[in-house]
């Protein structure tokens, strides 16, 4: 990788420490053509660049030539069209064999209650597992077609009060295989410890330039922004100051922009995290961030309208979010502006193979604070660009799934935990083998993920998933009690107008 400003020490394939996940001893650099990635077999020191100011703008993306599939092709739409069929189908059959239990239902509660509650705990529930079940088997994603991307990239890193972990971030990027020149600014949002001091001393040590930018306004937004106005390249990469890079993110969510159609606007990138032998907390999100959301994303990615690039780690095109003016004044502000990047017909893709570790939340207060501000953040997205806005079909399609989110957390918080008790004392009056359903089905999706994230993902990367199976059950079983809770409360927040609040 090129950093301005100073030669950069040979890359060792040694991956950071202390993430949640292992890691060999060492990182292959000589990949299987898995991803038909032909790499160099030796980085060579690259000659110093100019200073940031004159980086050249525009430079035309990495050509080669495109790679033919031998596979059968499905189009994206041919692809939605079955897993939309097949989700009719499976809301159909569950509709006719449960029968018998809505009789009894209305007997109870009345036609119009029982409906309700059916739908909710059980038919809604369903139909979203049934579509992203189907969404998943056809998934193909396709071949990387840029073997070694050298278009110039800055990286901002957002920062208040990160002295701890700052200079590791610094470090890990500066540890990565990309080839291109790569400038990194630090939008410092009024920080009170020793946060640029660490920063400056790591980038010392690793011999690259820093820049440090200061935004004493409050707020993410205010700190990016100010950042993008000395951003000269043509893409500009987020990443949180508590998330390391993966020696080759870089490279992979490059490649992945350069293979996209002309009109993709960003990239996410693969989160994952690193501190999950803290506790059981930190246990059960492990499992979240490799199933649960890499499977969400998967979906999105499909039919190239990843809902939230997320600013821990995503590549945007700068001149694309000059255009929408930037990162908004949002308590999600990374969700806001993919929206407002899809809104005009612009695709966002994810790349999986392209990872970063990041902190998860240790205290279950600061997890329920965190979800609430996702929740929350997500009915900013709605508001601001509700899915009917959006240029595509399919973008908008999926941004309505989010619409029925809400719906999901009310009933399970206020219907299905109040079933489950009642079941345990003998009423299984909501919760029955109807509504129980849907479990099977859920395991067979992230039985069928975690193959794919072992051999495509992980396989491709040299990387092993620590044994946490106390952790993944505890995150079958009991990791809702706490999401949809959460996110209620979030919800109220937003509805109410409560103060925003950065972290």
């Amino acid at each position: 990788m090129k950093l301005l400003g100073g030669p950069v020490s040979r890359v060792k394939p040694n991956p950071p420490a202390k993430v949640g996940l292992n890691r060999p001893a060492k990182v292959r650099l000589n990949r299987p053509a898995k991803v038909r990635l032909n790499r160099p077999a030796k980085i060579k020191p690259a000659p110093v660049a100019p200073p940031a100011d004159e980086t050249p703008v525009g430079i035309p993306r990495t050509t080669a030539t495109p790679q033919r599939s031998k596979r059968f092709y499905l189009s994206v739409d041919i692809k939605f069209t079955v897993a939309m069929a097949f989700t009719a189908v499976w809301v159909s059959l569950s509709v006719w064999i449960s029968a018998s239990w809505m009789t009894e239902f209305e007997h109870l509660t009345g036609t119009v209650l029982a409906w309700a509650i059916v739908i909710l705990v059980a038919y809604l529930p369903g139909a979203v597992v049934a579509f992203l079940a189907a969404s998943l088997v056809l998934d193909r994603q396709p071949p990387l077609r840029m073997a070694s991307p050298t278009t110039p990239l800055t990286i901002i890193i957002a920062a208040r009060n990160e002295e701890n972990g700052i200079g590791e971030t610094i470090a890990a990027i500066s540890r990565t295989d990309y080839l291109g020149p790569v400038t990194i600014i630090l939008a410092d949002n009024g920080s009170t410890d020793g946060t640029c001091e660490a920063a400056r001393k790591a980038a010392a040590e690793v011999r690259v330039r820093l820049r440090i930018v200061s935004e004493l306004t409050p707020g993410k937004s205010n700190a990016l922004n100010t950042a993008l106005t000395y951003v000269t390249t043509p893409y500009v990469v987020t990443v949180d100051a508590d998330t390391l890079l993966h020696l080759e993110s870089l490279r992979r969510l490059v490649s992945r922009l350069e293979s996209a159609p002309p009109d993709t606007a960003a990239v996410a990138g693969t989160v994952l995290v690193r501190n999950s032998r803290v506790n059981l907390l930190t246990r059960m999100q492990e499992w979240d961030y490799y199933l649960g959301i890499a499977a969400v994303k998967r979906m999105q990615g499909l039919y190239q309208a990843t809902l939230v690039a997320q600013g821990a780690f995503s590549l945007y095109l700068t001149a694309e979010i000059r255009r929408v003016g930037g990162w908004p004044d949002a308590i999600g502000e990374d969700i806001v502006v993919t929206w407002r990047l899809m809104e005009n017909g612009d695709r966002v893709l994810f790349e999986p193979t392209a990872v970063a570790f990041t902190d998860a939340p240790v205290k279950v207060r600061h997890f329920m604070v965190q979800r609430a501000r996702w929740a929350r953040g997500m009915l900013e997205g709605l508001a601001t660009v509700p899915p009917w806005r959006q240029t595509r079909r399919l973008t908008g399609f999926i941004a309505g799934i989010d619409l029925l989110i809400p719906l999901l957390d009310v009933g399970y918080t206020l219907i299905w935990l109040p079933g489950l008790v009642l079941f345990f004392f003998g009423y299984p009056i909501i919760v029955s083998v109807w509504s129980l359903a849907v479990l099977p089905v859920t395991l067979l999706v992230y039985g069928g993920l975690r193959s794919y994230q072992s051999r495509h993902v992980f396989g491709t990367l040299d990387l092993q998933v620590r044994k946490n199976r106390f952790g993944y059950v505890a995150f079958l079983l009991g990791y809702q009690i706490l999401c949809s809770p959460a996110s209620i409360a979030g919800y109220a927040q937003h509805l109410v107008g409560a103060r925003r609040r950065w972290r």
